[in-house]
């Protein structure tokens, strides 16, 4: 018999409870039970090198970099600030934090276009300690106003803001820490004068050579946990542009080929099938470098054509062609500019397996 306080109102409050607590065990070990896949350990792996010891390529300015670095360590001062210039791809992010990591101070990390407010301006320089490190992306895109806060920040370590507008208006100066700005950018020119004026060093990195990509590939390849022999490191390394970040995307692609079809190493062989299913060739050529040279020979004759002209023949946009395939396919010298337009070189009619035309020989010679 049951005492009076187990009233059958009480029971049922009882039996709800107990079920409440069993979904919730149910849920809790459900939850703990049913946990998401851990992701691929090798994809979580930074292949950035943290230090200049570990950076291969691009000795000049590596070496003038290290000096400026055991120099401001030396006075115990603060770095002066740096602007990093070169097409995309080959370190200039790297250097930046390795930098950072030299210096063994914080970096934080920004783009150009993403301020568009001298506040949002001021939020950064404002979170930073002595010594630490800015670094702005694509600084060439800047607006112009910015700008103009940015070139006291950088020579006297202040920061004048404007507050209201009209006869309210007044001006607010911040003190800033001495810091370091990082600057990155893929078009030098555009960058603005007083802007360059103001960098204590200006570096240009230039695409690597075959036998420096090679080390890169073997070197990630190792962080990535794969096994690789030197030809299939040069196979791959042949057709990356000379750019460190294309060579670690085409490395992580031919990993995944030899995983599925293969044992798991990469031998030359291996990493030419595979990079044949991308339809990159051993000049490194991809399928749009091809039909822009076979649209700039077959349907305009080799040239000169405008850009716009050529963008539309091949389904592309100028500015893709401009920033992405040109600067290979000139350097490598299939085509060039000239003030009537892209022409098409010798070596993109023999590309083709075409005999180049009277003039493209005189060319040459």
């Amino acid at each position: 018999m049951l005492p009076d306080a187990w009233s059958a109102s009480s029971l049922v409050a009882l039996k709800n409870r107990t079920v409440r607590n069993l979904a919730a065990d149910v849920m809790k070990s459900s939850r703990q039970s049913m946990k998401p896949p851990e992701p691929d350990a090798a994809f979580e792996i930074s292949l950035r090198p943290p230090a200049f010891s570990e950076f291969t390529g691009q000795v000049k300015v590596r070496e003038r970099l290290e000096l400026m670095v055991e120099a401001a360590k030396k006075r115990g001062d603060v770095l002066e600030h740096i602007l990093l210039s070169g097409p995309s791809g080959l370190g200039k992010t790297t250097l930046a934090y390795i930098i950072a990591n030299a210096m063994s101070v914080n970096i934080k990390n920004t783009s150009g276009p993403v301020i568009e407010k001298a506040g949002e301006l001021a939020g950064l320089l404002t979170s930073l300690e002595k010594g630490d490190v800015l670094f702005i992306d694509e600084i060439h895109r800047l607006q112009p106003a910015i700008e103009e806060y940015l070139y006291p920040a950088m020579e006297d370590y202040r920061l004048d803001i404007i507050i209201d507008q009209g006869p309210q208006a007044r001006s607010l100066r911040l003190n800033l820490p001495k810091f370091t700005l990082i600057g990155a950018t893929t078009r030098a020119g555009m960058v603005s004068a007083p802007l360059r004026s103001r960098f204590g060093m200006t570096a240009r990195l230039d695409y690597y050579n075959a036998e420096e990509m090679q080390k890169i590939i073997i070197r990630s390849a190792r962080l990535l946990g794969v096994e690789i022999d030197l030809a299939g490191a040069a196979e791959i390394a042949t057709r990356t542009r000379g750019t460190p970040r294309t060579a670690n995307n085409l490395l992580r692609w031919v990993r995944d080929y030899v995983q599925v079809k293969a044992e798991g190493k990469i031998t030359a062989e291996l990493a030419d099938r595979a990079l044949a299913m991308l339809e990159i060739d051993r000049d490194g050529f991809d399928q749009w470098d091809k039909r822009i040279i076979e649209a700039l020979i077959h349907k305009f004759n080799g040239g000169p054509v405008g850009l716009n002209s050529l963008a539309v023949a091949v389904g592309e946009e100028a500015g893709t062609i401009e920033e992405v395939n040109e600067p290979y396919l000139i350097m490598e010298g299939y085509i060039k500019r000239t003030t009537q337009g892209r022409v098409a070189t010798a070596n993109a009619y023999r590309k083709l397996g075409l005999k180049p035309p009277a003039g493209a020989q005189a060319e040459l010679l």
